[in-house]
């Protein structure tokens, strides 16, 4: 077990390796010289130089990249172009809506998903899967800004329930800081749920046809310990699987909805950096995100082990 663990996490470390190498990327691949976009129109080519000497521009592709490598590795993400400000602690300030956004919808999505994905495959063919499976098709359908808006329409302006954006900090509360985040999440869960209630479905389907679940029913086990004991512990790898690619979409959904809700997360900080063009913040907010995907994915790898004995071998 703990050779299988740290097997896991050694190769890790390439990986993050190879994504640091691609987010320092960005600066090359995007369009436009950030030295003339931070000196303005109306610089001349001698300020577009010296801005770039500054910034260490003008060296060799693998000297930056070592420096900044060696920066990342000590914590220090650069220096923001616009604010002067540290990125570690811009991204420290936007760094709560975000995380309270993406872990009520994972807990929102886990806690109707896969009860549904469940429930459909036990009505396999009935008017309850197909509605079911109806509603997933038209979520996963929807963009999340649509959903956002909608909702934000009815819920927000017309109904006047709940708040119609902005966001309220934990401390001042638990339910100002949930009643800001309950539409978010609603529209940022709807294709996640759509996703995991499909493969629950489909994985269950599979799990209900083995001779051990007849055997549990001729021994007259109960519908829901056959369901939600037997069954999904044995269905439960591919689904595992999909919720670890699912933070994929909570991480690109979540810059969608934070600026449908106005939420001063790091979806914001990020729209708003590439708006400006401003390289280090959108390196620092990207290398965050791809290394949360990349620990989420090694703990999906982790919970196999807990959940199939066998794949530690």
């Amino acid at each position: 077990m703990s050779s299988y663990i740290l097997r896991r996490i050694l190769v890790t470390i390439p990986v993050m390796a190879i994504v640091a190498f691609f987010v320092f990327s960005l600066l090359y691949i995007a369009p436009g010289d950030p030295a003339a976009v931070i000196a303005g129109d109306q610089a001349s080519p001698a300020d577009v130089e010296r801005i770039r000497q500054s910034l260490g521009l003008d060296r060799p592709f693998l000297v930056q990249f070592g420096s900044w490598l060696w920066r990342i590795v000590h914590f220090d993400l650069g220096t923001s172009i616009f604010t002067n400000l540290p990125v570690t602690s811009m991204i420290a300030q936007r760094i709560e809506p975000t995380l309270s956004l993406m872990l009520l919808t994972l807990a929102l999505t886990l806690v109707v998903a896969v009860p549904l994905g469940v429930v459909a495959a036990w009505k396999a063919g009935s008017l309850v899967d197909r509605t079911i499976m109806g509603f997933a098709v038209a979520a996963f359908s929807l963009p999340v800004f649509v959903v956002g808006y909608v909702l934000a329409y009815v819920f927000a302006l017309e109904l006047e329930w709940l708040p119609v954006q902005g966001y309220t900090p934990f401390a001042t509360g638990f339910w100002p800081w949930l009643q800001n985040l309950i539409l978010p999440s609603v529209a940022l869960g709807c294709v996640y749920i759509a996703l995991i209630a499909r493969i629950t479905r489909a994985s269950m389907l599979e799990v209900l046809q083995q001779d051990y679940i007849r055997t549990g029913r001729a021994k007259g086990l109960g519908q829901p310990s056959i369901l939600f004991v037997h069954a999904l512990k044995n269905a439960a790898v591919p689904i595992v699987t999909v919720i670890g690619i699912g933070v994929a979409l909570l991480i690109g959904g979540a810059v969608v909805t934070e600026s449908v809700f106005a939420i001063p997360g790091l979806g914001r900080l990020t729209v708003d950096a590439i708006l400006r063009r401003d390289y280090p913040v959108i390196q620092g907010v990207v290398l965050m995100f791809s290394f949360v995907y990349t620990l989420v994915n090694l703990l999906v790898d982790l919970t196999y082990t807990l959940l199939d004995p066998r794949i530690r071998y």
